[in-house]
């Protein structure tokens, strides 16, 4: 865990959420396990193997030892979770954690909590997605968006933010979404969003009958027993798009399995909606960088040609 320690001793103080250290990338060897996010005024620390007491008691010493130098006189404040594969485990280590705890990310606002669940209301490796669908927004005064696999509707803030006319956010789980709509009361933007809990392989036509859009966004999980396995149900979703998406809209798709690389969502748009054309695989932020792009996560925005 040399490589963890070191970036430790050398961190600056972010003023925004953001990963510091990505061990998941395989560019740290010796550290693979571990991986270190800032969500102010906590640090969270994730390891997916197990660990000691002893190697607990490292990171803490050497986040004080930092955090002493960044914020002299200010609490130190850490919080650990196990990732196995049964169930999360959460732990505060120091310090406390706001509640509610409200972060930031390039000027918009989201409720986060770092004590419970495996997920914390807003996925750090996205960050390059979001500024994507900031600057579409941009350019498509009052553009429609479909908002699939919802969460907690981050997509959806910055969109509306950045001035997308509506915004329509589908999500199967109500407690996600009944967060993403605070997110959008912390921003001031509730005006012409709607959040439906709903599975949208039951019925597709709610959807439709809202359609068509000008962008649709589609981020679901890679692996969700009786939800999703992308493996098997991409396909269904893609084969929607042409009867979602007019010509010169866009699809953004969002895949986060290892296994499967950035091929395996071009060539399911190529069968299932051949009229969409890629336009950019969306780079992400530099400290998630992988020895294997191609595993990690691929963000690849199509466009439907006239």
């Amino acid at each position: 865990m040399h490589a963890l320690l070191d970036t430790i001793a050398a961190l600056p103080l972010p003023t925004e959420s953001c990963r510091v250290f990505h061990g998941r990338g395989g560019l740290h060897l010796g550290s693979e396990q571990w991986s270190l996010d800032f969500y102010p005024p906590v640090w969270l620390l994730t390891s997916f193997a197990p660990v000691t007491d002893e190697e607990l008691a490292q990171v803490g010493k050497a986040l004080a030892a930092r955090w002493a130098e960044l914020a002299p006189g200010q609490p130190l404040n850490w919080v650990f979770q196990h990732r196995d594969e049964y169930r999360p485990h959460n732990r505060l280590m120091a310090g406390s954690v706001p509640t509610p705890h409200i972060v930031s990310e390039h000027g918009a606002r989201y409720e986060v909590h770092l004590l419970r669940g495996q997920n914390h209301g807003l996925f750090l490796d996205m960050a390059a997605g979001r500024q994507w669908v900031q600057r579409w927004a941009q350019a498509h005064p009052r553009g429609r968006v479909l908002n699939l696999f919802a969460y907690t509707c981050a997509f959806s803030v910055v969109a509306r933010l950045a001035g997308a006319g509506s915004v329509l956010n589908f999500d199967m789980a109500k407690g996600p979404l009944a967060q993403g709509q605070r997110n959008h009361e912390l921003n001031g933007v509730q005006e012409g969003t709607a959040f439906m809990p709903h599975d949208i392989f039951s019925s597709w036509g709610k959807i439709t009958r809202r359609g068509p859009y000008d962008l649709v966004i589609a981020d679901p999980p890679s692996y969700q027993k009786g939800s999703f396995v992308a493996s098997k149900d991409y396909a269904r979703l893609v084969r929607r798009l042409p009867d979602l998406v007019p010509p010169g809209g866009h699809a953004l798709l969002a895949l986060n399995a290892p296994e499967l690389s950035p091929q395996f969502l071009l060539n399911l748009v190529q069968q299932e909606a051949p009229g969409f054309q890629l336009v950019t695989r969306v780079a992400n932020p530099a400290v998630f960088a992988d020895v294997d792009e191609d595993r990690a996560l691929k963000v690849l925005v199509f466009a439907r040609q006239a």
